[in-house]
């Protein structure tokens, strides 16, 4: 099935995080269920805290509860460096 990344929005903080990743882990799960793949677009992410790496980690949790593989691209450095510091980079390549 299709590997079309779902993207994460432009501006992504506290106040829109829960909603954003009720969002994503649905039509992740769905494109799981059917047999897609699992990917990320984070390259429009301009605006963003800790939250959105919240939502990415969220999205990965309910990922790989259904067996599957998370597959994150375009992360931008600002948000790579924060994962770092966080300790959690490792978890989205």
């Amino acid at each position: 099935m299709s590997a079309t990344a779902l993207a994460l929005p432009a501006t992504l903080i506290q106040a829109q995080a829960q909603s954003v990743a009720d969002g994503l882990v649905a039509s992740l799960l769905a494109r799981l269920a059917q047999g897609g793949d699992a990917v990320l677009d984070a390259s429009a992410l301009t605006q963003f805290d800790s939250s959105a790496l919240a939502v990415v980690l969220a999205c990965r949790r309910a990922v790989l509860a259904q067996g599957g593989t998370l597959r994150v691209t375009g992360l931008p450095e600002r948000a790579q460096a924060l994962a770092k510091v966080y300790g959690v980079s490792e978890l989205l390549v």
